[in-house]
């Protein structure tokens, strides 16, 4: 931040997004433990829509995007071209849209869970458009059945581990005072 101090709120979302980041590349090792469904559980993507709904979309954005690219480059898992570029888009889009509609759907009835399955649909959506464009660059082809496939057939029991998992998790930090999503410091 150029010509003014950071406050105390952004160095704690920086530390936030730091911690999601890290579990982000850390939690794939422990659930790849799981045979057969391990990766279909998508662990990434619960460090970074936690962060989108606790430390705001900005920050939710930068981790989406940054984590499955630097897992990548640190354990060469996804793989870069086109698995974590296609991922990154997705889980930006995750990171984002968690924090932005939460701010709009807080505190009302069912509010997390409104602001958890768009956030998946947009997520995927956009994931199928990353991968479409990619397809198009390599001159391959990405068919309505492998965008079914790898948005929804395959991510069946991540979409049920973060339906029950991320609005237990929201609902305990925030009730711990760890939201920092549209909040001021106190």
């Amino acid at each position: 931040m150029t010509g003014r101090q950071m406050s105390d709120l952004e160095i704690r979302r920086m530390t936030y997004s730091a911690l999601y980041l890290a579990i982000a590349m850390i939690l794939p090792f422990l659930t790849g433990q799981i045979p057969q469904i391990g990766a279909m559980l998508c662990p990434m993507h619960i460090p970074v829509l936690l962060c989108g709904f606790l430390c705001g979309p900005m920050h939710g954005m930068i981790v989406g995007f940054i984590a499955p690219i630097l897992r990548s480059f640190l354990f060469g898992m996804p793989r870069l071209y086109p698995s974590a570029i296609g991922m990154a888009f997705e889980l930006a889009a995750y990171g984002f849209f968690s924090g932005f509609l939460y701010r709009f759907f807080s505190g009302r009835k069912g509010g997390i869970y409104v602001t958890l399955i768009l956030s998946m649909i947009i997520g995927r959506i956009v994931w199928g458009l990353a991968r479409l464009v990619l397809a198009g660059i390599a001159k391959t082809e990405f068919t309505m059945s492998l965008f079914i496939a790898g948005a929804i057939t395959t991510a069946i029991p991540g979409i049920i581990l973060h339906i029950i998992l991320i609005p237990v998790l929201v609902y305990v930090m925030e009730k711990a005072g760890l939201s920092l999503n549209g909040q001021k410091f106190r």
